[in-house]
């Protein structure tokens, strides 16, 4: 099937002569093109066009499937590219104390929480939200063909302030320097901090240093473990990209969150968003494309879980050839959460067995994924 992305394509395929093949029209404004109102349109798909109500009766009557958005709905149901942070954050006030409460990402987590989180009774969200996720998912492909991601792993919890998101940035620019594509679950933390490293992969070590410092204080009496909840979180994300602006040559980085923790904004230094509302399939996508391997830094449940899935990706070669899986963070790994004894149990006798490393060093993390081949 054809996929159609833009008007003038839409208008050559609809002057065709029959017979046409079938095509899928994404997210276009067909109301003032020609000759989507005679003819046949058997085996067509029209995904979240604008579509004017002549168009749509004769389109459904010819063949084709038509799947509007409805006014009620913030979100559009099929995307075709995924998000930016200037549109997720479309309505940010600045001056605001709570400026994200304004955003567009913040009127989708409230839409989702009113109909229903993860479970909804009514059928026309839950099918959007699955349409939503399938556009998202094939515009990730779309962004990942002839590149070489890898994924940093970590818990939210990690402060700005603390010398592990220092590092985390640290080795996300120089792999980011190195032509790797920085992967992250794209919310704050160990997550926030992997974009920042790509956001400053053209900047000076002082720089990066003086951009950790902006993001660092944190209001007086917050607590500890829960910045993103500083009602200045974000104000503080947004003087660091107004004085290090992205330039034209900047480096790409994907961020991978979800609107099951849509609490937590997510990064404002990923210059892409992949946003899900299925967190299942969010966790499972975005370590099956990390094809050049995983980086995990300290973090709890989450991503323990991370790791096994993982792991269990590798074991089964499920995606390919399995790649390498660095836990940063020795004492971490092997006493506070010791998941490395049986990590290594269950490699034994696999392939990755010998592509696990435990470190404490930067630079034997980022080797580890350098030395690679896949």
């Amino acid at each position: 099937m054809i996929e159609i992305k833009d008007a003038d394509h839409a208008q050559r395929w609809a002057r065709r002569p029959p017979p046409r093949p079938p095509a899928a029209f994404e997210g276009l404004d067909l109301r003032r093109c020609d000759g989507f109102e005679s003819g046949q349109f058997d085996g067509c798909l029209f995904l979240s066009c604008r579509l004017t109500p002549a168009q749509a009766g004769y389109l459904t009557t010819t063949g084709a499937t038509v799947l509007r958005d409805s006014p009620d709905r913030p979100y559009t149901a099929h995307r075709v590219e995924l998000y930016t942070p200037e549109e997720l954050f479309a309505g940010y006030d600045p001056d605001a104390p709570d400026g994200w409460a304004t955003t567009f990402d913040a009127r989708v987590y409230a839409h989702w929480v009113a109909t229903g989180r993860q479970y909804t009774d009514r059928i026309d969200e839950s099918l959007a939200r699955r349409l939503h996720d399938h556009s998202i998912s094939d515009a990730l492909h779309e962004a990942l063909e002839g590149r070489r991601p890898v994924a940093i792993m970590g818990g939210h919890a990690l402060e700005r302030g603390d010398p592990g998101y220092s590092t985390v940035a640290r080795i996300a620019r120089t792999l980011t320097r190195d032509d790797f594509l920085m992967l992250s679950g794209g919310g704050p933390g160990a997550m926030e901090a992997t974009h920042l490293g790509a956001w400053m992969a053209d900047r000076a070590d002082d720089e990066l240093a003086a951009a950790v410092s902006t993001l660092a204080p944190r209001p007086p009496g917050a607590p500890p473990g829960r910045e993103y909840a500083d009602p200045d979180w974000l104000h503080r994300a947004f003087a660091v990209r107004d004085r290090w602006p992205a330039g034209p040559s900047s480096h790409e980085s994907i961020g991978i969150p979800t609107w099951m923790y849509g609490h937590e904004p997510p990064s404002a230094f990923a210059s892409k968003i992949a946003k899900y509302f299925a967190n299942s399939v969010r966790e499972e996508g975005l370590l099956a494309i990390a094809t050049h391997g995983v980086i995990f830094s300290p973090g709890s449940a989450g991503t323990v879980q991370e790791i096994f899935q993982d792991a269990t990706q590798n074991h089964y070669e499920s995606f390919g050839p399995p790649s390498p899986m660095v836990l940063f963070g020795v004492d971490y790994w092997t006493r506070r959460l010791p998941v490395i004894p049986l990590l290594r149990t269950l490699a034994a006798d696999r392939a990755y067995g010998d592509l696990i490393v435990v470190t404490d060093d930067e630079h034997e993390a980022i080797e580890a994924i350098r030395r690679h081949r896949r």
